[in-house]
């Protein structure tokens, strides 16, 4: 994978998290302020995922973001506000792990 592609994917990923704990935030404290705050994290972010798609193409770029989302804010949510999950959806977010594992590591293909 170029490591262009995975810098760019770290950094919106850290944006995304952000803005999804100032989201859950804003809903505990119902603070105006936090929600502006964390929608213009989220504007930020989509910007950032064009340069991804530019990199990796629409499909890589949606499909690694999202899955790293669903990776990373559970464990937010488990870790910072208590939050737990039952048995299927645990095994639900294991599917997806394995599934970011196989598409960082494919054999063929490209984005045009």
């Amino acid at each position: 994978m170029n490591p262009a592609f995975l810098l760019w994917l770290a950094a919106a990923m850290a944006v995304f998290l952000s803005a999804a704990t100032a989201s859950r935030y804003y809903v505990a404290n119902n603070n105006i302020l936090v929600l502006v705050f964390s929608l213009g994290l989220y504007c930020v972010g989509n910007l950032m995922m064009v340069k991804l798609m530019r990199e990796g193409g629409l499909g890589m770029a949606i499909s690694a973001s999202a899955i790293a989302q669903l990776l990373l804010i559970n464990i937010i949510a488990f870790a910072i506000f208590g939050e737990r999950l039952t048995t299927t959806q645990m095994a639900g977010v294991a599917l997806g792990f394995v599934a970011m594992g196989l598409m960082l590591f494919p054999t063929g293909g490209s984005a045009s």
